[in-house]
Protein backbone atom coordinates (compact mmCIF):
# COMPACT_ATOMS: atom_id res chain seq x y z
CA UNK A 1 0.00 0.00 0.00
CA UNK A 2 1.39 3.48 -1.02
CA UNK A 3 1.53 5.89 1.81
CA UNK A 4 2.49 9.50 2.99
CA UNK A 5 5.31 9.88 4.68
CA UNK A 6 5.16 12.41 7.99
CA UNK A 7 8.17 14.59 6.07
CA UNK A 8 5.21 15.07 3.01
CA UNK A 9 6.54 12.65 0.62
CA UNK A 10 4.65 9.54 -0.66
CA UNK A 11 6.80 6.53 0.12
CA UNK A 12 5.98 3.49 -2.54
CA UNK A 13 7.23 0.43 -0.44
CA UNK A 14 9.43 -3.17 -1.20
CA UNK A 15 6.54 -5.04 -1.91
CA UNK A 16 4.29 -2.84 -4.13
CA UNK A 17 4.59 -4.73 -7.29
CA UNK A 18 3.28 -1.63 -9.61
CA UNK A 19 0.32 -1.62 -12.47
CA UNK A 20 0.11 -3.70 -15.38
CA UNK A 21 2.02 -2.71 -18.94
CA UNK A 22 -2.05 -3.24 -20.45
CA UNK A 23 -3.51 -0.73 -18.43
CA UNK A 24 -1.47 2.34 -19.72
CA UNK A 25 -0.49 3.61 -22.75
CA UNK A 26 3.30 2.78 -23.60
CA UNK A 27 5.09 3.03 -26.75
CA UNK A 28 5.55 -0.18 -28.78
CA UNK A 29 9.25 -0.18 -29.09
CA UNK A 30 9.32 -0.16 -25.31
CA UNK A 31 7.05 -3.08 -24.83
CA UNK A 32 8.93 -5.91 -24.10
CA UNK A 33 11.84 -4.02 -22.53
CA UNK A 34 9.40 -2.62 -18.81
CA UNK A 35 8.46 -4.83 -16.40
CA UNK A 36 5.40 -2.40 -14.89
CA UNK A 37 4.16 1.41 -14.82
CA UNK A 38 5.54 2.22 -11.29
CA UNK A 39 4.23 5.25 -11.14
CA UNK A 40 1.80 6.87 -13.41
CA UNK A 41 2.03 10.04 -15.61
CA UNK A 42 -1.24 11.68 -14.20
CA UNK A 43 -0.02 11.18 -10.12
CA UNK A 44 3.44 12.54 -11.26
CA UNK A 45 2.12 15.70 -12.21
CA UNK A 46 -0.23 15.56 -8.86
CA UNK A 47 2.18 15.62 -7.14
CA UNK A 48 4.46 17.94 -8.79
CA UNK A 49 1.70 20.43 -8.46
CA UNK A 50 1.62 20.00 -4.96
CA UNK A 51 5.58 20.20 -4.69
CA UNK A 52 5.29 23.70 -6.56
CA UNK A 53 2.27 25.09 -4.00
CA UNK A 54 5.19 24.63 -1.41
CA UNK A 55 7.97 25.87 -2.58
CA UNK A 56 5.90 29.00 -3.85
CA UNK A 57 4.65 29.55 -0.33
CA UNK A 58 8.52 29.50 0.64
CA UNK A 59 9.93 31.13 -1.64
CA UNK A 60 9.34 34.51 0.30
CA UNK A 61 9.85 37.86 -1.58
CA UNK A 62 13.76 37.25 -2.88
CA UNK A 63 14.56 36.26 -6.50
CA UNK A 64 15.18 32.92 -6.81
CA UNK A 65 17.76 30.84 -9.03
CA UNK A 66 16.36 27.63 -11.05
CA UNK A 67 18.64 25.09 -11.50
CA UNK A 68 18.15 21.85 -13.50
CA UNK A 69 20.00 19.19 -13.60
CA UNK A 70 20.67 17.50 -17.14
CA UNK A 71 19.23 15.63 -18.97
CA UNK A 72 17.01 13.71 -16.32
CA UNK A 73 15.81 16.57 -14.49
CA UNK A 74 14.68 18.48 -17.98
CA UNK A 75 10.68 17.10 -17.72
CA UNK A 76 10.46 17.60 -13.54
CA UNK A 77 12.22 21.00 -14.12
CA UNK A 78 9.90 22.42 -17.03
CA UNK A 79 6.91 20.95 -15.38
CA UNK A 80 7.78 22.43 -11.80
CA UNK A 81 8.73 25.64 -12.69
CA UNK A 82 5.58 25.79 -15.27
CA UNK A 83 3.34 25.58 -11.97
CA UNK A 84 5.40 27.39 -9.61
CA UNK A 85 5.27 30.27 -12.15
CA UNK A 86 1.35 29.95 -12.17
CA UNK A 87 1.40 30.28 -8.18
CA UNK A 88 3.70 33.23 -8.72
CA UNK A 89 1.37 34.64 -11.59
CA UNK A 90 -1.20 35.28 -9.07
CA UNK A 91 1.03 36.16 -5.89
CA UNK A 92 0.71 39.46 -4.59
CA UNK A 93 4.40 38.62 -3.52
CA UNK A 94 5.65 38.02 -7.04
CA UNK A 95 9.18 37.21 -7.48
CA UNK A 96 11.72 36.62 -10.56
CA UNK A 97 13.00 33.27 -11.24
CA UNK A 98 16.27 33.17 -13.62
CA UNK A 99 17.03 29.49 -14.58
CA UNK A 100 20.70 27.70 -15.73
CA UNK A 101 22.16 24.09 -15.90
CA UNK A 102 24.19 21.61 -15.20
CA UNK A 103 24.84 18.01 -16.02
CA UNK A 104 26.38 15.47 -14.14
CA UNK A 105 27.00 11.58 -15.19
CA UNK A 106 27.87 9.00 -12.43
CA UNK A 107 25.69 6.07 -14.09
CA UNK A 108 26.93 3.54 -16.94
CA UNK A 109 24.02 1.43 -17.97
CA UNK A 110 22.37 0.29 -14.36
CA UNK A 111 25.87 0.60 -12.31
CA UNK A 112 27.44 3.96 -11.10
CA UNK A 113 30.92 4.07 -12.18
CA UNK A 114 31.68 5.94 -8.79
CA UNK A 115 33.26 8.52 -10.61
CA UNK A 116 31.17 11.83 -11.17
CA UNK A 117 31.66 13.64 -14.23
CA UNK A 118 30.36 17.63 -14.45
CA UNK A 119 30.10 18.34 -17.66
CA UNK A 120 28.75 21.64 -19.30
CA UNK A 121 29.42 23.81 -16.57
CA UNK A 122 28.72 27.36 -17.75
CA UNK A 123 29.16 30.83 -15.24
CA UNK A 124 27.59 30.08 -12.45
CA UNK A 125 28.97 33.18 -10.53
CA UNK A 126 25.30 34.90 -11.05
CA UNK A 127 24.70 32.59 -8.10
CA UNK A 128 26.51 34.67 -5.13
CA UNK A 129 24.20 35.73 -2.75
CA UNK A 130 20.99 34.39 -4.43
CA UNK A 131 18.76 31.55 -3.43
CA UNK A 132 19.19 28.68 -5.37
CA UNK A 133 16.51 25.47 -6.14
CA UNK A 134 18.33 22.57 -7.50
CA UNK A 135 15.90 20.34 -9.26
CA UNK A 136 17.28 17.10 -10.05
CA UNK A 137 15.02 14.09 -11.24
CA UNK A 138 16.53 11.31 -9.04
CA UNK A 139 18.67 10.70 -5.82
CA UNK A 140 20.37 7.84 -5.40
CA UNK A 141 23.27 7.01 -3.20
CA UNK A 142 23.25 11.13 -3.06
CA UNK A 143 26.68 11.53 -3.20
CA UNK A 144 25.75 13.34 -6.80
CA UNK A 145 23.90 15.45 -5.07
CA UNK A 146 26.27 16.44 -2.55
CA UNK A 147 28.99 16.59 -5.02
CA UNK A 148 27.44 19.32 -6.83
CA UNK A 149 26.17 21.18 -3.25
CA UNK A 150 29.91 21.23 -2.49
CA UNK A 151 30.39 22.50 -6.00
CA UNK A 152 27.95 25.40 -5.82
CA UNK A 153 29.29 26.49 -2.25
CA UNK A 154 32.26 27.53 -3.95
CA UNK A 155 30.14 30.53 -5.66
CA UNK A 156 28.85 31.40 -2.18
CA UNK A 157 25.43 31.94 -3.14
CA UNK A 158 22.50 32.87 -0.02
CA UNK A 159 20.67 29.78 0.49
CA UNK A 160 20.74 26.32 -1.68
CA UNK A 161 17.75 23.95 -1.52
CA UNK A 162 17.05 20.52 -3.85
CA UNK A 163 14.00 19.77 -4.93
CA UNK A 164 14.09 15.87 -6.44
CA UNK A 165 11.23 14.47 -8.26
CA UNK A 166 12.39 10.69 -7.27
CA UNK A 167 14.52 9.58 -4.21
CA UNK A 168 15.34 5.73 -3.77
CA UNK A 169 15.38 3.70 -1.17
CA UNK A 170 19.24 1.88 -1.05
CA UNK A 171 21.21 0.04 1.43
CA UNK A 172 23.87 2.72 -0.31
CA UNK A 173 22.54 5.72 0.66
CA UNK A 174 24.56 8.29 1.83
CA UNK A 175 22.07 9.42 4.40
CA UNK A 176 21.26 12.90 1.95
CA UNK A 177 17.64 13.78 2.04
CA UNK A 178 16.59 17.00 -0.74
CA UNK A 179 14.21 19.72 0.50
CA UNK A 180 11.97 18.56 -1.37
CA UNK A 181 11.06 14.91 -2.62
CA UNK A 182 8.01 13.81 -4.64
CA UNK A 183 7.99 10.28 -4.36
CA UNK A 184 10.60 7.38 -2.27
CA UNK A 185 11.20 4.02 -4.51
CA UNK A 186 12.05 0.89 -3.65
CA UNK A 187 15.93 -0.03 -5.13
CA UNK A 188 14.81 -0.97 -8.14
CA UNK A 189 16.17 0.60 -11.91
CA UNK A 190 13.21 2.70 -13.16
CA UNK A 191 12.77 4.82 -16.04
CA UNK A 192 10.53 7.17 -18.35
CA UNK A 193 9.47 10.78 -17.56
CA UNK A 194 13.22 11.95 -18.84
CA UNK A 195 14.82 9.44 -16.46
CA UNK A 196 16.94 7.29 -18.87
CA UNK A 197 18.75 4.08 -19.25
CA UNK A 198 21.88 4.51 -22.33
CA UNK A 199 19.61 7.46 -22.79
CA UNK A 200 16.55 5.59 -23.92
CA UNK A 201 13.30 6.00 -22.13
CA UNK A 202 13.08 9.87 -22.20
CA UNK A 203 10.40 9.85 -24.60
CA UNK A 204 8.08 7.63 -22.16
CA UNK A 205 5.69 9.58 -19.59
CA UNK A 206 5.25 7.11 -17.10
CA UNK A 207 7.81 5.88 -14.66
CA UNK A 208 8.13 2.58 -14.95
CA UNK A 209 10.38 -0.54 -13.88
CA UNK A 210 12.70 -1.63 -16.71
CA UNK A 211 13.09 -5.69 -16.93
CA UNK A 212 16.17 -7.84 -17.03
CA UNK A 213 15.21 -8.07 -21.08
CA UNK A 214 15.34 -4.39 -21.03
CA UNK A 215 18.73 -4.02 -19.74
CA UNK A 216 20.08 -6.05 -22.38
CA UNK A 217 18.53 -4.85 -24.99
CA UNK A 218 19.66 -1.44 -24.13
CA UNK A 219 22.48 -1.78 -22.48
CA UNK A 220 26.03 -0.12 -23.47
CA UNK A 221 27.23 -3.42 -24.65
CA UNK A 222 24.29 -4.28 -27.24
CA UNK A 223 24.41 -0.22 -28.18
CA UNK A 224 27.84 -0.54 -29.54
CA UNK A 225 27.61 -4.21 -31.39
CA UNK A 226 24.54 -1.71 -33.40
CA UNK A 227 26.70 0.42 -34.38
Amino acid sequence: MVEMSKNTFIVIPDDFKGFNLDSFCVPKHYEDSLETVLIPYGIIHDRIERLARDISLEIGQEPLVALCVLKGGYKFFTDLLDKVNLYNQYSSDSVPIAVDFIRLKSYEDDKSTGVVQVIGIQDLCTLKGKNVLVVEDIIDTGRTMMKLLKLLETYQPKTVKVASLVVKRTEHSSGYRPDYCGFEVPAKFIVGYAIDYNEHFRDLNHICVISDYGKQKFGSAAVKNSL
